[in-house]
């Protein structure tokens, strides 16, 4: 069984439409950046802190956990803490390239075997007017988002003009990289 340590509908969805059958433990971690680390270090200690959690529950199920950070010069932009915060983040994104990074773990307690790797994935925005930002901002969707966007939504989509890498990292979970991990650490365990 594989246990997905992520409450993100976003990733559950991917999973879903690639065939692999999960259940949800959210971790509970708290997403604290461990201080003077790059992005990439950032994400992958997250995804193994929340992936060796929700192992400890689940001891003979391979857990998968990931953690994605939006980094424009050289700044993190988590997730908003609120509408203003929002917007403030997608008028620094506008007309400029950002780079997303996702941290992934995958741990099976029981036999020790843990693989963690990132992905990064460089994205470019169009230009973005007041209105397009109000508007986006006032439909709540951002607000649960890395740079408080979400690739796959109707407007945020939209913004984007450019990616140079794998589209669904930007959504959270880079299924290529995961399935390349699985195979590489797990070929016992039948995830994909």
């Amino acid at each position: 069984m594989i246990i997905l340590a992520s409450s993100s509908p976003r990733r559950q969805n991917l999973l879903r439409h690639l065939g692999v059958t999960f259940e949800v433990d959210a971790s509970d971690v708290e997403e604290i950046i461990p201080e003077g680390s790059s992005p990439q270090e950032a994400v992958e200690e997250l995804a193994r802190q929340k992936a060796e959690v929700v192992a400890g529950r689940h001891p003979d199920d391979v857990v998968l956990a990931a953690d994605t950070i939006v980094v424009l010069d050289g700044v993190v932009l988590g997730k908003p803490d609120s509408e203003a915060d929002a917007k403030r983040m997608l008028r620094a994104l506008a007309g400029r390239t950002h780079a997303v990074y996702t941290g992934v773990a995958l741990v099976h307690r029981a036999s020790g075997r843990v693989a963690v790797d990132h992905e990064k994935t460089l994205v470019t925005f169009s230009q973005l007017s007041d209105d397009e930002i109000d508007e986006y901002v006032a439909s709540g969707s951002p607000l649960d988002k890395a740079g408080a966007y979400g690739i796959q939504d109707d407007r945020g989509t939209l913004f984007v003009c450019h990616l140079d890498g794998d589209y669904y990292n930007v959504m959270g979970l880079p299924a290529s990289k995961v399935y390349r991990m699985a195979r590489e650490h797990f070929p016992d365990v039948r995830i994909f």
